[in-house]
């Protein structure tokens, strides 16, 4: 099957970026993304680049080279899946809030929505795509959903879980690793299989295309974003040693790091980890091994997530600490809110949870990131349902640029590590800070000995 026709069900952090670069490697492809987002969409049709939703190196120059050519943004949903010959989904698949697997199990009624409106839409065979990360053996519910209230028409389910880490998702895109399909054995799933790997091989090279069964594509997904977390919470567990045993973690990570067996990726002390994949599809795996009673399973993985919350717990404990047991109407200053540099993602983000915890003991919070803004922040706050709207408002302050957020600072916490903060004239940060003026690295990436020349009170991550 030559596919001619493609729609994306979903234009957030995944389908967005993922169809940008498909529609600019595939000219000769149709590539229509949905949401029923008005507002969403209407952000991706803006004239003016800097106005997309999503903030990545790279993305903006591909969306305003491809759209109106061949990559169209829209709120009409049956249009586009009536249309497409291959319809992927990437929906948000957040945990459960709710019922059995609250806290852990992947919520799927996104999901099966957007299986349901396909089966009811669909008058021609399709091949639907999984693009959104899912629990093993998601495929199955979605073709009897498929299958059972459609058309009669046939439908060829495929798995083919993105591996994009935000920031770099444009790099990720252009040059992946590898690109996993997980299909049918059948001659109608290896034709579907063939299709998915025509598109890519448009510019990614048949060696680097991996076709597995579904299952083991599904699961794989879950699994490598396990592994990463697993390192970075295992460094992270090693640098409260390092603390109290007089080692610095960086040293520690270079030593490992280059031994060929274990390598260098992922080995940075920080705050945490965050993000909208690594504790979802850790909670979702947890869930998976205890349905299937893999206690022991199940209990390893989840250590992965109570280290992470442990180092954020830390991180905020040790300021208080280190400020003489209070921060009551103390400003600390918050340099990064995003969970990572390159984005304005912060799901998940340490910032949050150190600014909640800051403020339960009356800390004044003033943030500048260069990317989020002021009311993603208090939004982000507000979810945690801690304490009031009002209050949320009254104990954090949004400035423009960090000069005037460290102003009249007792602290400030790196939470992100943008690459500007490093360029900083920190003589004049320190010259308008309360003394002694601390500073708390929860990212590793200034230069300790030079502040503490400057007259800061150092705190790294770990040393």
């Amino acid at each position: 099957m030559k596919i001619t026709k493609i729609c994306c069900i979903g234009a957030g952090y995944v389908g967005g970026p993922t169809m940008a670069v498909i529609a600019q490697k595939c000219p000769h492809i149709q590539v229509t993304v949905v949401d029923l987002n008005e507002q969403r969409i209407a952000d991706w049709n803006d004239p003016n680049p800097e106005n997309i939703p999503i903030y990545e190196p790279g993305l903006s120059e591909i969306v305003s080279e491809a759209r109106g050519r061949n990559l169209f943004f829209s709120t009409d949903v049956d249009k586009a899946i009536d249309e497409a010959q291959m319809i992927f989904i990437s929906v948000n698949t957040p945990t459960k809030t709710y019922g059995k697997g609250k806290g852990m199990a992947a919520d799927l009624k996104y999901i099966e929505l957007c299986a349901r409106q396909i089966a009811k839409v669909a008058k021609q065979n399709k091949i639907v795509v999984e693009k959104s990360t899912l629990p093993v053996r998601t495929a199955e519910a979605i073709k009897s959903i498929l299958d059972n209230t459609g058309n009669g028409v046939q439908f060829q389910i495929l798995s083919n879980p993105e591996f994009l880490a935000e920031g770099t998702a444009v790099t990720d895109l252009l040059n992946p690793d590898r690109i996993l399909i997980g299909g049918d054995t059948t001659p109608e799933g290896e034709e579907a299989i063939n299709a998915l790997i025509e598109v890519y091989s448009n510019w990614v090279s048949k060696d680097r295309i991996l076709t597995t069964n579904v299952w083991s594509s599904e699961l794989s997904k879950l699994t490598a974003n396990a592994f990463l977390a697993q390192r970075i919470s295992s460094i992270n567990a090693m640098s409260e040693l390092c603390e109290k045993t007089g080692a610095n973690v960086s040293e520690v990570a270079k030593a490992i790091g280059m031994d060929s067996r274990i390598g260098s990726k992922f080995l940075k002390a920080s705050v945490g980890f965050g993000g909208s994949c690594f504790q979802k599809d850790i909670l979702n795996l947890v869930y998976i091994a205890k349905s299937y009673g893999l206690s022991e399973v199940a209990d390893y993985w989840e250590q992965v997530i109570i280290m992470n919350d442990h180092q954020k717990r830390r991180f905020s404990n040790k300021i208080v600490q280190t400020l003489y047991n209070t921060v009551a109407d103390k400003k600390i200053a918050f340099l990064g809110w995003a969970f990572k540099k390159d984005t304005n993602d912060t799901r998940e983000s340490a910032a949050i949870y150190v600014a909640d915890d800051l403020i339960n003991e009356q800390a004044r919070i003033s943030v500048y990131d260069p990317k989020v803004s002021q009311n993603k922040m208090l939004n982000d706050l507000d979810y945690l349902e801690t304490r009031s709207k009002q209050d949320n408002a009254n104990y954090l302050n949004v400035f423009d640029n960090a000069y005037e957020a460290c102003k009249d600072a007792h602290a400030v916490a790196i939470l992100t590590e943008w690459d500007e903060f490093a360029t900083y004239d920190w003589k004049r940060i320190y010259d308008a800070m309360h003394k002694p003026a601390f500073i708390f690295d929860g990212r590793n990436i200034l230069d300790a000995k030079q502040l503490e020349e400057i007259g800061f009170v150092y705190n790294g991550i770990g040393s």
